[in-house]
């Protein structure tokens, strides 16, 4: 097995930063030495001074559309583009054609991530209407979690039966993520804006039609299930000020119910819909900037539990429709980290809260063993990244197969170098190893 020691690296971990050498043996961490280490017999090394190595990325919310949705985005360009930014592992949702909602359309797609993921992956089992008996089936060891759509988003994945929610969050056996937003609400909403503007809505009118009342309407009325049920909960893309009242504020360790906030709804605000038009439409909305402030803030005292994603990507052509055909979602995995460590320079976070936040925080959530830290004995999931590399996000050297990004244009400092998967180098210097293979994610459950 090969041998790498990389040598006094500022390393970002367990809360700390600390200058030391890494030794990576295989597949594992073998030694990490805040003294310094002699000469490893038979290794390489790569000096890194001035660098930082992080724990691999872990993004609990990514759409790499494959199977049936491949024009936009699949596998093997989503987990390259991962790979790039410094994410290692993802978990995948089941909203693609067909949806994943049997055992054995969630087993074809373990077979998908095998054959062309060069970063490890987990993918969660679908809920509709009327599969509980096959959600019962999910076994808690080889998939991350199940996964509802409680108000509707890309695709017409939607469960809003108050007998079948009922079933769901009281026989629910594993972790269950949600997309909570109030479909009566939107629509009503909606109906007043083509009222006003006919087909011509303003991209501006999205988180006025996609509005706070519509995810807090939702969000609040899952938590209220789940704390009559005790449901593992976890409630996604956090948008708003006003939901983040619904969790508690402190560490991870026995919360039942948690919340995740994604990159996207900590950089923008509505103020972008002006320069950007619908490249920053998602579902839910961007909002305010006081709501996106009330989020940083959340996500430093520990309401918000996990940074994410929701890497959801569709073509050029698709996101230059009127505002109603135009679908929501846009490409984030290959610029999430840089973003959050840019506003770690800017001091919104610490780099050790970027850490926690997208490392640690998601593999303690999700249980995954070995993974999330830079530990001896540890999968060596790490990330080699220059914080002193100014560059500019151009659609050059993109990854995912939409070919955009909502970054072009952005100026970020912090550059992912290298990044390692299980030991071996998947990215180096802007080029990614194609022929590297991730594995499946198994959980401690």
């Amino acid at each position: 097995m090969e041998k790498l020691v990389i040598r006094d690296a500022l390393v970002v971990n367990d809360g700390r930063s600390f200058q030391a050498d890494v030794l990576v043996h295989g597949d594992r961490i073998e030694r990490v030495a805040e003294e310094g280490m002699g000469a490893a017999a038979g290794a390489k090394e790569l000096i890194a001074r001035g660098k930082l190595l992080l724990p691999g990325a872990i993004d609990d919310q990514v759409h790499f559309r494959e199977p049936g949705l491949t024009h936009k985005e699949d596998i093997a360009h989503g987990s390259a583009a991962a790979a790039a930014g410094g994410i290692t592992s993802y978990m995948e949702m089941p909203n693609t054609v067909p949806q994943a909602l049997t055992q054995e359309l969630l087993e074809e797609k373990y077979r998908m991530g095998a054959a062309s993921s060069v970063v490890n992956y987990s993918f969660f089992m679908g809920v509709g209407s009327h599969n509980l008996s096959e959600v019962l089936r999910t076994d808690p060891r080889t998939v991350c979690g199940l996964k509802a759509f409680l108000g509707s988003s890309t695709g017409d994945m939607v469960i809003n039966d108050d007998a079948a929610l009922d079933a769901l969050f009281r026989e629910a056996h594993m972790l269950l993520a949600i997309h909570a937003e109030h479909d009566p609400t939107i629509k009503q909403e909606l109906e007043k804006r083509v009222a006003r503007y006919g087909a011509d809505i303003p991209i501006e009118e999205h988180p006025l039609i996609r509005s706070a009342e519509a995810c807090y309407r939702s969000s609040s009325a899952a938590v209220a299930r789940a704390k009559a049920y005790g449901t593992r909960l976890h409630v996604l893309h956090i948008s708003t000020a006003r939901e983040l009242e619904l969790f508690e504020p402190g560490p991870l360790e026995g919360k039942r119910i948690t919340a995740e906030a994604c990159v996207h709804h900590l950089w923008f605000s509505d103020a972008d819909y002006r320069s950007k038009g619908t490249l920053i439409k998602w579902n839910p909305a961007v909002k305010t900037a006081a709501d996106r402030e009330a989020i940083r803030a959340a996500v430093n005292e520990g309401r918000i539990d996990v940074v994410a994603t929701d890497h959801a990507p569709h073509t050029l052509e698709e996101k230059a429709q009127a505002y109603q055909q135009c679908p929501s979602g846009g490409p984030l995995v290959q610029h999430a980290l840089p973003a959050m460590l840019e506003l770690a320079r800017e001091g919104v976070f610490t780099r050790e809260q970027v850490v926690e936040k997208m490392c640690h925080a998601p593999a303690r959530m999700f249980s995954i063993p070995d993974r999330g830290y830079i530990r001896e004995g540890w999968k060596a999931d790490l990330v080699l990244v220059d914080p002193e590399s100014p560059w500019t996000v151009t659609r050059e050297g993109l990854y995912s197969k939409c070919g955009w990004s909502p970054f072009e244009g952005q100026r970020f400092h912090n550059r992912v170098l290298r990044t390692w998967v299980n030991g071996r180098l998947v990215h180096a210097d802007g080029r990614v190893d194609r022929n590297v293979r991730g594995e499946r994610l198994r959980f401690d459950r």
